[in-house]
C-alpha cells in the first residue's frame, strides 16, 4: 500500500478535517482516504456523464454524413475483397 505525505497543509483545513473525522468516528487517515475516494468517484462519474451527453450529438452527425454520401456509387462487397486478399 502506498504512503502519501501532505506538506504545508493549512491549519484551518486540518482543523476542519479533524472535526469531520471526529463527527464520523474515523481517524484522520481514514477520513482522508474516504474523501479522496469520493472525490475521484465523483470526477469519474462526471466524465462518464459528459461522454453520454455527447452520444446523441455524435449519432446525429453520423446520420447527416450518411445522408450526404452519393447514392449512385456501387460499394464493393467486403466479403469478396477479403476472399481476394486471402487468395494472394
Amino acid at each position: 500500500m502506498a504512503t502519501l505525505y501532505v506538506r504545508n497543509l493549512p491549519d484551518d483545513l486540518y482543523a476542519k478535517l479533524q472535526e469531520l473525522a471526529a463527527s464520523e468516528h474515523r481517524s484522520i487517515n481514514a477520513q482522508v482516504i474516504t474523501l479522496l475516494d469520493q472525490a475521484l468517484k465523483t470526477e469519474a462519474q462526471q466524465a462518464e456523464d459528459e461522454k453520454r451527453k455527447n452520444v446523441p450529438k455524435l449519432l446525429e452527425e453520423i446520420r447527416l454524413r450518411r445522408e450526404q454520401l452519393p447514392d449512385d456509387i456501387e460499394w464493393p462487397d467486403s466479403t469478396a475483397m477479403i476472399r481476394e486478399d486471402r487468395d494472394r
